[in-house]
């Protein structure tokens, strides 16, 4: 079945708004945001931009071509 039927889905991007984890969304056109997810719904989801690149934007999930999570560099 498709991911958002089985609700796994939804608990991923549950899980990744309220650890507030950074994410990486790359498009089909190859340009990448960064940020944390805000919103999601089945359609979009609102990726708050932490990387001072611009506005918060929405993304209709259709769009995007990966996402991943971002890790923190390591401490030195």
């Amino acid at each position: 079945p498709p991911p958002d039927a089985t609700g796994d889905e939804a608990a991923y991007f549950a899980k990744l708004r309220e650890q507030r984890t950074a994410v990486a969304v790359e498009l089909l056109d190859g340009s990448v945001f960064r940020g944390v997810i805000e919103y999601y719904d089945r359609d979009m989801i609102k990726v708050n931009r932490t990387d001072g690149g611009g506005p918060n934007v929405f993304i209709r999930k259709r769009h995007v071509r990966m996402m991943w999570e971002e890790t923190p560099p390591p401490a030195i």
